[in-house]
């Protein structure tokens, strides 16, 4: 299998042309960190629209902490795969002190990126909810909810690659979801990059704070 992009600049920009119809600044655009973020920054660039970010976690699996077993949002939402965790026997000893390990991660990321502030208004303005790519599915799941809490409208899903049947659940838990590729077999989102860096806290907090600089493109022309 050959990779689809060089980086997350250009898969961001690539899925912007399939959310022109959001285009404009009342649509808010919020990336996932770290790497859904640089996704975000650019279909936000490229739609001119505004760009924040919404910070959920993964629960892991005990000893298999790259497979989510469900996930946590800011806002306190959370979401379980309740059969596998039946099937792997897995008790509130483990699941309790895992959420709060992951709540307070959540915290330091919110006073990091957005000194604490709150997500902006969602209700009745278009929300694009943003990742690098979606695997098991949790942790855009939580986001979405906590984005259709907020009352966010349309709640819009885009992602560059998905696998197949995560995007046919996920596409009932939003108003659209827009994505490159559902490639099947599906192994893993960095395998459809050609530069798939982990990306850190201090570039996330750059791209925010250059967000946040910026000059919209009316006050730009008026």
């Amino acid at each position: 299998m050959s990779t689809m992009f060089v980086d997350r600049t250009e898969a961001g920009r690539d899925l912007a042309i399939s959310l022109e119809r959001y285009r404009g600044p009342a649509t808010l655009c919020l990336g996932l960190p770290r790497g859904g973020v640089v996704i975000a920054a650019a279909v936000a660039e490229s739609l001119d629209c505004a760009l924040d970010v919404i910070v959920t976690r993964k629960i892991p699996a005990p000893r298999n902490p790259e497979y989510a077993i469900g996930a946590v949002s800011e806002g306190g939402g959370i979401v379980l795969n309740e059969p596998e965790i039946r099937a792997m026997g897995i008790g509130q000893d483990y699941l309790g002190p895992q959420i709060a390990r992951e709540n307070e991660e959540i915290e330091r990321r919110v006073q990091l990126y957005r000194n604490g502030a709150p997500l902006p208004p969602l209700r009745d303005r278009p929300v694009l909810v943003v990742d690098d790519g979606v695997a098991t599915g949790y942790t855009m799941l939580a986001a979405l909810r906590a984005v259709r809490k907020g009352g966010g409208h349309p709640v819009v899903m885009a992602t560059p690659v998905i696998p197949p049947a995560v995007l046919d659940i996920l596409s009932f838990e939003c108003d659209d979801a827009v994505t490159i590729a559902a490639p099947d077999p599906f192994y893993a989102v960095g395998m459809f990059y050609e530069n798939f860096e982990q990306v850190s806290d201090d570039e996330v907090l750059a791209i925010l704070n250059r967000w946040r600089r910026r000059v919209p493109s009316k006050r730009r022309t008026a």
